[in-house]
């Protein structure tokens, strides 16, 4: 079973991350208010029940979207034709001090850090000023939220990533926080992985679009 209290505080620290209200209890899970054009509000559970699929055959409206920690084989047959299935998640945690970063930033790039509450920003910035790189950072309890881990797609494959990741912890250890918690993308997974991170849970999404 997943921890309800660890996806409670993850999706505090998203909704932080974003300047939207916090999380409301619902049932077993949470809502989020989000109000934008392609994404109205999200529930999030963090385990499978039947107030998912309740949720499921009551919404039909677009651009509401279910969320819960479980694989997608577990829901994509018992959903609505209208609710499409998005790219898998991952929610993943790390305890223990990441792996050490083995490359250095490039005399192309500087780093940028911004150390505020309720969100620290850590960037990689080229010689002109453009974003490289850009993660966040949020404080929430006892837990550290590493949210929007972003790398431009011109500078991939150079580290840029490992050392936002990095520099954000160096944040969270001088706040003597080391509970990391994230939602991966596929393509993000493999990277927190290499720095030490595990799979917590899998992360599924639906939404009528």
């Amino acid at each position: 079973m997943i921890d309800p209290n660890i996806v409670e505080k993850w999706l505090k620290g998203w909704a932080l991350s974003r300047g939207l209200p916090l999380p409301v209890k619902s049932g077993s899970g949470f809502r989020v208010e989000v109000g934008w054009p392609g994404q109205k509000a999200r529930y999030v559970f963090p385990n499978f029940t039947n107030e998912f699929t309740d949720l499921a055959n009551t919404i039909i409206e677009p651009w509401v979207f279910l969320k819960v920690c479980a694989p997608p084989d577990a829901i994509k047959n018992i959903l609505p034709s209208a609710w499409v299935l998005q790219p898998p998640g991952f929610m993943m945690t790390c305890f223990t001090p990441m792996s050490p970063c083995k490359r250095g930033l490039a005399d192309e790039y500087k780093l940028e850090v911004k150390n505020e509450v309720p969100v620290s920003i850590a960037k990689v910035l080229t010689i002109n000023g453009d974003i490289a790189a850009i993660g966040r950072l949020v404080f929430v309890d006892d837990f550290v939220i590493y949210d929007r881990i972003e790398t431009d797609a011109l500078h991939r494959r150079k580290g840029l990533a490992t050392i936002i990741m990095k520099t954000l912890e160096n944040i969270a250890v001088s706040r003597k926080k080391t509970n990391g918690v994230l939602v991966a993308t596929e393509a993000g997974k493999a990277l927190y992985e290499s720095l030490g991170w595990t799979l917590y849970a899998p992360y599924t999404s639906v939404v009528i679009t």
